[in-house]
């Protein structure tokens, strides 16, 4: 039996005043409804620090500072297996305000608020190290 390959992927923790941003997925695709930390797919050849900044440009139209990256996170859904590339951001001093260009809801939630939070099955590996490593 062949194995999957694995579909790299990366994700944003963005910090804003003790908070960090979360995103529902649109209903209409796979997780639809979903809360996660935006980010998406890697292109061929793309490093994952390349493709946070595309995707959440896409995505929330604004720009991040990474602070640090978490362990990367394999994680297998019925339909594929995912690299997901999770970095710790901030907004840069010159974004817009992210904005819900492909999703359908933002929230900004605190460390207590997250920890209780419904995230996409493979953020929550993520969920976990982000607070450990920010404990």
């Amino acid at each position: 039996m062949e194995l999957p390959s694995l579909i790299p992927v990366c994700c944003a923790l963005i910090e804003h005043e003790d908070r960090v941003l979360i995103a529902q997925r649109p209903l209409e695709k796979h997780l639809g409804g979903q809360w996660e930390f935006p980010g998406g797919k890697m292109e061929p050849d793309e490093s994952p620090t390349d493709a946070l900044h595309r995707e959440i440009k896409e995505e929330l139209g604004c720009t991040l500072t990474i602070t640090a990256a978490l362990p990367p996170v394999i994680h297998t859904y019925p339909a594929a297996t995912i690299q997901l590339h999770p970095f710790i951001a901030t907004l840069s001093p010159d974004s817009s305000p992210p904005q819900a260009y492909e999703h359908v809801a933002l929230k900004w939630l605190n460390r207590t608020e997250l920890a209780k939070a419904t995230l996409a099955p493979a953020d929550i590996p993520v969920l976990d190290s982000y607070l450990t490593h920010s404990a």
